[in-house]
């Protein structure tokens, strides 16, 4: 029997919806990423169904370059794989790093994911603000399918914030603009 983190969740629970979300976002991430070029879009379905079809390594061997080029879509993927630890090794840092350049850019599932690893202390610091300013982020943007999931998620973090680190939170949020790589 798995304990109960909060709000009636187990850490065995998160983990599942962990993984639906994953799915979720490849296969909405399929629908609408469009790369610059006809051949990047081309290089990032190929990366996809490597990972659909669990070939990890083809994967990273593909995405890892289009992640370097700037595609937002690609980080976070990379990020994904550091994650994991498939095609990559485990590295939540690394995970991290990846989400975070995808996420600073206004990728969704990354801003996600992003959130999670800093309420989960995963490869950054511990900390519910920085993770609930991902959140709301994420669920501002989230795709319909993913959406109400997205906002149990938050406000299941929610739950363990003092009303000033939500309005912290909030305001963090608000200023937050996407910003391009170079």
């Amino acid at each position: 029997m798995s304990a109960t983190i909060f709000g009636g969740w187990s850490a065995a629970s998160f983990r599942r919806l962990g993984r639906l979300l994953a799915v979720f976002a490849f296969g909405a991430l399929a629908g609408f990423a469009a790369p610059a070029s006809g051949i990047a879009a081309s290089k990032l379905n190929q990366g996809l169904a490597a990972i659909q079809h669990q070939d990890y390594g083809a994967a990273a061997a593909i995405l890892g370059p289009l992640a370097q080029a700037g595609d937002v879509n690609a980080q976070a993927y990379v990020g994904y794989l550091y994650e994991i630890g498939r095609g990559k090794p485990q590295d939540f840092t690394q995970a991290a790093l990846w989400y975070r350049r995808a996420a600073e850019q206004g990728q969704s599932w990354a801003q996600f994911q992003l959130g999670m690893l800093y309420d989960k202390g995963h490869g950054v610091p511990m900390d519910v603000v920085e993770a609930e300013k991902w959140l709301i982020l994420a669920t501002a943007t989230s795709p319909p399918a993913g959406a109400e999931d997205r906002s149990r998620i938050r406000d299941a973090v929610r739950t363990k914030m003092t009303r000033g680190e939500i309005a912290e939170a909030r305001m963090r949020a608000l200023a937050w603009q996407p910003r391009r790589e170079q």
